[in-house]
């Protein structure tokens, strides 16, 4: 039997404070139709996956792609709420954080978010997007 670590230190830093900013931050961008406040604290070297698979890497790349979404108004009005945050590292903050669309039939998602503090500021290293369809989820049809 392997004797596995638990890797969050709530003593390291609030990770739930850090996840509910970054929450608050991409809400209000969402509503403004804000790209460039959506990616305010994303790194130059950004690790971006969509929610449909495809990878996209740095910082200017994704700004030009949110910019054009957002004028589209791609994204339907949602809400942002921090499903879970945890610091395995000092510095490090892990969160899932999950866009909700107001509108029953509107397309939702979960992110996870990886930041690192670099300074005193939080920035996005990596975020991953999955489509939210708990009703398709295998764990849906478990006992």
């Amino acid at each position: 039997m392997t004797n596995r670590p638990i890797l969050d230190d709530a003593d390291r830093t609030d990770a739930h404070r850090v996840a509910t900013e970054l929450a608050t931050q991409l809400q209000r961008a969402g509503e403004t139709g804000d790209a460039d406040l959506y990616d305010d604290n994303f790194a130059a070297d950004v690790l971006w996956g969509t929610p449909f698979g495809a990878t996209v890497i740095g910082y200017d790349q994704l700004n030009s792609i949110h910019r054009r979404l957002m004028a589209g108004r791609v994204a339907p009005p949602s809400t942002f709420e921090v499903i879970a945050a945890t610091c395995p590292a000092p510095g490090v903050v892990v969160t899932q954080i999950r866009r909700q669309a107001t509108d029953p039939g509107g397309f939702s998602e979960t992110a996870m978010y990886v930041l690192v503090e670099r300074d005193g500021r939080w920035w996005l290293a990596a975020a991953q997007n999955t489509p939210y369809q708990p009703e398709q989820s295998p764990l849906a049809r478990l006992p």
